[in-house]
């Protein structure tokens, strides 16, 4: 069961067949990234917890390592809650080739209704353990500065090439995403017709 830390916030949760509201943020290199260079393209936004999460960073490192295989139209879009010193920090080690985005106090993530749970904190640290420590000790990701709110959800949303949403992915503890295989299969499937 889901508590929402933001009560005072009425938050909008999408569904397919939302469209995506616009958005812009600045990225990891310190430009300003707005959602309109999405126009035409299908693509995986992805709403993060704060940047230092093991789960988060992990998310991250398997993104980039299959962004270059995807379909060259196809679009990945990381959206962290933490500042950008924060997540360059900690995202910029793994040069990601897509954009990566701080959601300075959460105003986006608060707007597209990311799910607030210790439930789901506490399921994922349990259920994921080996997955957790993998993170921290193999691939050194350990959350030494949290910049954004703990007990987050994760979200990812896959898009059409009118901003559409066709998936909508709501993770039930702090590490559940959407599967790479059903990532690579929407790529797949949305290819500009010949």
């Amino acid at each position: 069961m889901s508590s929402f830390t933001h009560a005072a916030y009425t938050a909008q949760t999408l569904k397919c067949g939302d469209h995506l509201p616009s958005f812009e943020l600045p990225a990891l290199d310190g430009s300003q990234w707005n959602s309109s260079e999405l126009k035409g393209h299908p693509a995986l936004v992805v709403f993060f917890r704060f940047a230092s999460c093991p789960f988060c960073q992990l998310r991250l490192h398997q993104l980039t390592r299959i962004a270059g295989s995807l379909p060259e139209n196809f679009r990945i879009v990381a959206i962290f809650d933490s500042d950008a010193d924060n997540l360059r920090q900690y995202a910029g080690k793994h040069h990601a080739p897509f954009p990566v985005l701080a959601d300075e106090n959460a105003a986006l993530h608060r707007r597209v209704g990311v799910r607030y749970s210790w439930s789901g904190l506490l399921r994922g640290m349990l259920r994921r353990l080996p997955t957790l420590l993998y993170s921290m000790l193999v691939l050194r990701n350990l959350p030494t500065r949290i910049n954004g709110q703990l007990n987050g959800m994760p979200m990812n949303f896959l898009i059409d090439e009118h901003g559409v949403i066709v998936v909508a992915y709501y993770g039930n503890d702090e590490g559940d995403h959407l599967a790479i295989d059903a990532i690579r299969a929407f790529a797949e499937s949305h290819q500009p017709k010949v």
